[in-house]
């Protein structure tokens, strides 16, 4: 059996009063279903971005619900957000899914900032699903998919880039916006995300609790911008682990949310 966590963390832009990231977490219907985590960020920041990725999340969940897959659903957005602005306004956006259906995780990107993946062998050892080189930091290794992959809304027929993999125990995926890869640019202390993950991924609890490595991953960023985020910043993280329960048990599935409210 697995435990599948969801997890985000997101902070909005210093001084501004409205993030111009959305998150949205969607149960997919008809048995046995599956979950998909939803990330837009509006091109901009305040309340003119949050505008555009409301629309395009507000679109994707839609879909989702009627049981549209993955990659219809981001071009869909994409075609919408295009009529609805001309083509003058861009968002990016990342769909992760954990398909019951077919048991595999699907990931799809508009988005130029890569997504991490990673495996982590029974052994508490990290194996990598590939090494490339700028993608290896001590022993934590991540698989980069980082194909060429564009902006929703700008240009007709946009295409998503997808990736699937089998859904297994010990999988991690990390996706976020680009705030988070432009941390502490203004400060020549840009953060280094690779190495970031590859030593918190070193770190059982990191490996094994998604909120844990998510909120860590933005605590460093806005650390580089010296507390002052200099744009919108969001990290979506999934985490697969065995699951051992009770013969007879029943299986429960929770949802939580924490909200800091000034």
């Amino acid at each position: 059996m697995l435990d599948i966590q969801f997890a985000a963390a997101k902070v909005n832009k210093y001084a501004s009063r409205e993030s111009g990231d959305t998150v949205e977490i969607v149960e997919r219907p008809a048995a046995p279903g599956g979950f998909t985590m939803v990330l837009a960020d509006g091109q901009g920041s305040g309340r003119n971005a949050k505008t555009i990725s409301h629309l395009v999340t507000s679109r994707c969940v839609a879909l989702i619900k009627e049981g549209v897959r993955d990659g219809a659903v981001a071009r869909a957005a994409s075609d919408q957000l295009y009529a609805y602005r001309h083509g003058q306004v861009s968002a990016t956006l990342n769909l992760i899914t954990a398909d019951f259906a077919t048991h595999t995780l699907v990931i799809t990107r508009n988005n130029p900032e890569p997504v991490y993946i990673s495996r982590i062998g029974q052994s508490e050892t990290l194996e990598s699903v590939s090494l490339p080189p700028e993608a290896t930091t001590g022993r934590a290794r991540l698989d980069a998919f980082d194909e060429p992959s564009l902006p929703i809304g700008i240009y007709p027929r946009t295409r998503p880039v997808i990736r699937e993999v089998g859904l297994e125990p010990g999988l991690v995926v990390v996706a976020f916006s680009d705030g988070l890869s432009q941390a502490g640019v203004r400060y020549e202390e840009k953060l280094d995300i690779v190495a970031v993950l590859g030593q918190l991924l070193e770190k059982p609890t990191a490996r094994r609790d998604a909120q844990a490595l998510a909120d860590e991953l933005l605590k460093q960023a806005i650390e580089r911008d010296r507390r002052r985020p200099q744009d919108d910043m969001s990290v979506i993280v999934l985490i697969t682990n065995s699951l051992e329960t009770e013969d007879g048990a029943p299986l429960a599935r929770r949802l939580s949310v924490n909200i800091a409210l000034v």
